[in-house]
């Protein structure tokens, strides 16, 4: 009997095994946004760590005013971006680097808040909270599908993070709509057919994004086309800054923001490939 378990354990193995390499595989292909999201937050930290700095001029205190050791909240800032992003690497850690990273962006965004009120007719305010709380957005949804358990919470969790980042991509619309000749300015010259025709082309790329997202038609391959777009920015756009303009922090910061931006938008891609929003 016993040698019969045995055997019957043993012929029971192979297929364990395949199963758990194909979940394990399957992990992996819904944690790959995690995984661009802890690693822009590293970035983030070392490139404040190297400057002294905040990532300017999305992540900054100016409504704080002159604050004494101001180098102090730069590197805390820093260490738990740092901490954070390689928490998110790993998924049992990765639920409390999410909290850490979606606390921090959180705090950056409001601090544009007191411009919006000083200026809210001037939509580059609006644009910076936005912009931030895409990323809070994206660690709420990565903390909701690291939560063990798939309980209620976790799901409603999720859902918010999910909606919440579909109306910043409306205001990345929003963003490019009211600023074209300055997105035009990004796109590369030696891109055809021409600056305007790419600044009006990923505009409207945005707009159709944000009613898919939000109406959950077509949403998946919406979040995919987006993420790729997004992708494109960085490889376009921010990765040849430091080679042009080396000693400008926002040539390194923007690799980061749109690093972290890439992240949260294919942690929404990985949300809806799982099925969970279901």
């Amino acid at each position: 009997m016993a040698g019969n378990s045995r055997k019957s354990g043993a012929l029971r193995d192979p297929q364990s095994s395949f199963e758990s390499c194909v979940c394990e595989e399957e992990g992996m292909r819904t944690a790959l946004g995690r995984h661009v999201y802890g690693l822009a937050a590293v970035l983030f930290g070392v490139i404040s760590l190297v400057w002294q700095d905040f990532g300017a001029p999305w992540q900054q205190i100016q409504v704080l005013g002159n604050v004494p050791h101001r180098e102090i909240l730069v590197y805390l800032a820093s260490a738990v971006e740092i901490v954070g992003g390689l928490a998110m690497q790993w998924r049992r850690p990765a639920r409390a680097g999410a909290v850490a990273l979606g606390c921090l962006f959180l705090f950056f965004g409001l601090m544009w808040v007191p411009r919006i009120a000083k200026e809210p007719l001037v939509y580059d305010r609006w644009g910076n909270f936005f912009e931030q709380f895409s990323i809070v957005s994206g660690a709420m949804v990565a903390y909701a599908m690291v939560s063990s358990g798939g309980s209620e919470r976790s799901a409603r969790v999720a859902r918010i993070g999910y909606v919440c980042f579909g109306i910043c991509v409306i205001s990345f619309t929003l963003e490019q709509l009211f600023y074209l000749s300055g997105t035009a300015s990004f796109v590369p010259k030696w891109v055809p057919p021409g600056q305007m025709f790419w600044a009006i082309a990923t505009t409207i790329a945005f707009a159709l994004a944000a009613i898919a997202l939000l109406t959950g038609v077509k949403a998946l391959l919406a979040s995919r086309l987006l993420t790729a777009m997004i992708v494109g920015f960085q490889l376009l756009v921010w990765l040849p800054a430091p080679f042009g303009n080396p000693h400008a922090l926002i040539s390194w910061a923007g690799n980061a923001q749109n690093l972290a931006i890439t992240g949260a938008s294919w942690i929404v891609m990985d949300y809806l490939s799982s099925g969970l929003r279901s």
